[in-house]
């Protein structure tokens, strides 16, 4: 009974990684029961006996897809000054190389799927929004910067628009420019280190 638990609890954790990965690279409607439980080789029947309900797996495959925003935060701030892992952070958020991945960050990818969600799935996004938020509202006091949470909200959604933007003009250069644009207006709003 403790390997078919373990076996379980596995399984379990495939199904949110994979449904996590469709979710940011397709969307919430993408998400298939049928063929998640197929790549794990289930069938639909089983799904069942890991989820309640197919809003149950989206909710927590958007834990997880926040869950996973949150470390690479933290990996930022890690053994620099609060100034320089906001810095570092602007510049990477609002990088080429972060405007080509399909399936960063989830502010971006799932925006525009959000107002046709649940009251759960929108709920499970709010509060990933603000623990993001927070991260980069502690940064900002720390810094000795005023206003830290207004701020913090402020740039990540100048910092998420701006991706989604980039991301849709099919004009690299322009797509460029709006990214370059972006980083060095929020870093005018930061005033300069003591």
């Amino acid at each position: 009974m403790g390997y078919s638990q373990k076996h379980k609890a596995e399984t379990h954790a495939k199904l949110v990684k994979l449904a996590g990965r469709v979710l940011r690279q397709k969307g919430p409607e993408k998400v298939a029961v049928v063929d998640l439980m197929h790549s794990v080789g289930l069938t639909h029947g089983g799904f069942y006996a890991h989820f309640k309900s197919r809003e149950a797996l989206l909710v927590e495959a958007l834990q997880g897809v926040f869950e996973d925003a949150r470390q690479i935060y933290l990996r930022m701030g890690e053994g620099v000054s609060p100034r320089r892992a906001l810095t570092s952070f602007i510049d990477a958020y609002l990088s080429t190389g972060h405007r080509d991945r399909l399936s960063a960050c989830p502010i971006v990818t799932l925006g525009s799927d959000f107002p046709r969600q649940s009251s759960r799935f929108r709920a499970t996004f709010n509060a990933g929004v603000n623990m993001l938020v927070n991260i980069l509202g502690q940064w900002i006091d720390a810094a000795g910067i005023p206003n830290s949470e207004t701020l913090a909200a402020s740039m990540l959604s100048a910092m998420a628009g701006a991706i989604a933007v980039a991301r849709a003009v099919p004009d690299k250069r322009l797509s460029e420019n709006v990214l370059e644009a972006t980083r060095e207006a929020i870093k005018a709003r930061l005033p300069p280190a003591h």
